[in-house]
């Protein structure tokens, strides 16, 4: 990230947290080993200063010579729009005692919670930190690590049944890295709220490996002396390491399903498959097998028609459902509704003769399907690389994820070019701010329908 020899740069970052436009130093380069304790902290507080000063700019409108990184940039401008007010508390209502037992224990975070206690908790206890766990919507489920600094987290409500997310607590670390779908570190006076400008953070998200939905966020925050630029990494390889735990559960479960499976598909006669709650197969019969069976977000016993398969009727199972194939081939859709209302939360639903059926949406999935959407004259795989990747070469990651939504999607798309098929009607409902469209993705097309105002078939 810096030169080799000397120990200036010019556009490259003063930190990890602070992009700078100008010439800057390289604290870790101009720190020689041996550095004084002072000198330490002459360049900690320089950094502060150079963040303030930078705040200071954007709230007041005016050009600063040292940019915020994009990523803070951004945020504060959600943050604007919101309303917040830069001088406000970060108070929030919290959860009452048996909600927020509730989500403890309706979330799969639960599950590994040991592994987070063990490979970050007492991380954070040792390094002066503490550890917090949120759920999706930003609201703390557990924290635990330094004592003093989990009395001094009371006194800017980081604390259990709290809420973090951007429009309530502005700019922040756990907020910020849901909304943006990465992991963010944020470092004083990049906070919005002024309140928080002696904190530093650091979180990454969770996605359950089972169908990508965000779980929640992990986040190691302490005083702003505590800084450290690795603790991001630190925290994104436990949110990874969280996951494969996860992951390594799912594929027992289904394992245990199997062995239950097999001998009841052995005394029925046709097409039949098992899989687990969120689709996974665990035994088939009848028909050629595949990875997963996309189910609707509510499946109840009795009829259902599923786009992959066609009309099923669905039994519960311990831990899943047999599903009876009885149509030869999947119904016929007529209209689909792509919900990116929800910024956080896209939702494909899809209706045909015989019936309607809904299902979230991964990141690159609402991606494509916009895109789509808005060309309905269709794209090939070289344009759709260029819309996600601005590269043409890039056609090989395309045709992969499209192979995988029209597996999820049975009957909508057709290709050479990709495109929804003609009989279709396609309804795009968008958030009321552009900007807030898709805001995880740093696709050049999304890019652009935000800055020119996103557009799409029956859209509103």
């Amino acid at each position: 990230m810096w030169g080799d020899g000397g120990v200036t740069v010019r556009k490259r970052y003063w930190f990890r947290g602070c992009p700078v436009k100008i010439t800057s130093s390289n604290p870790a380069r101009s720190a020689p080993p041996d550095a004084s304790e002072k000198t330490v902290r002459h360049v900690q507080e320089t950094t502060v200063r150079h963040l303030q000063e930078t705040w200071a700019a954007a709230l007041r409108g005016e050009h600063s010579p040292i940019a915020p990184r994009p990523v803070i940039g951004q945020s504060w401008q959600r943050v604007k729009r919101f309303g917040l007010d830069p001088e406000q508390s970060t108070d929030s209502v919290l959860l009452q005692t048996d909600e927020l037992e509730h989500r403890r224990t309706s979330t799969a975070l639960a599950d590994v919670m040991p592994t987070l206690s063990g490979g970050l908790g007492a991380v954070a206890d040792a390094s002066l930190q503490i550890m917090v766990v949120t759920d999706a919507e930003g609201r703390v489920l557990w924290r635990e690590g330094n004592p003093g600094v989990l009395r001094r987290a009371d006194t800017i409500c980081l604390e259990e049944g709290a809420a973090w997310s951007e429009d309530t607590t502005g700019t922040n670390a756990i907020g910020t890295a849901l909304t943006a779908g990465t992991a963010v570190q944020v470092h004083s006076a990049e906070h919005f709220v002024r309140t928080l400008h002696d904190w530093t953070c650091a979180a990454a998200p969770v996605h359950d490996p089972r169908d990508g939905r965000l779980l929640g966020i992990i986040d190691v925050s302490g005083p702003d002396s505590t800084f450290h630029p690795a603790t991001l990494a630190l925290v994104d390889s436990v949110s990874r390491l969280a996951e494969s735990e996860l992951r390594n559960r799912h594929l027992a479960a289904v394992e245990r399903l199997r062995a239950v499976a097999a001998p009841l598909l052995c005394r029925i006669g046709g097409k039949a498959l098992v899989v687990d709650t969120h689709g996974w197969l665990a035994a088939v019969t009848g028909m050629p097998p595949v990875d997963r069976v996309p189910l609707p977000n509510s499946l109840g016993a009795g009829h259902v028609w599923l786009p992959s398969l066609g009309m099923c009727v669905a039994e519960p199972m311990p831990g899943g459902w047999l599903l009876r194939v009885e149509a030869d081939t999947p119904g016929c859709v007529s209209r689909l509704v792509l919900d990116l209302s929800e910024p956080r939360r896209p939702c494909a639903t899809v209706a045909g003769a015989a019936g309607s059926w809904a299902q979230d949406l991964s990141p690159r999935h609402a991606e494509l399907l916009y895109l789509l959407a808005v060309h309905r004259e269709g794209r090939s795989a070289a344009q759709l690389a260029v819309d996600l990747f601005d590269d043409p070469t890039r056609t090989v990651t395309v045709r992969a994820e499209l192979s995988r939504v029209r597996r999820r999607l049975t009957g909508l798309l057709d290709h050479r070019p990709y495109r929804f098929r003609e009989e279709v009607e396609v309804e795009v409902l968008l958030p009321d701010d552009p900007l807030d469209l898709l805001p995880h993705s740093t696709a050049p097309a999304v890019l652009g329908a935000r800055v020119g105002g996103a557009s799409g078939p029956g859209g509103s």
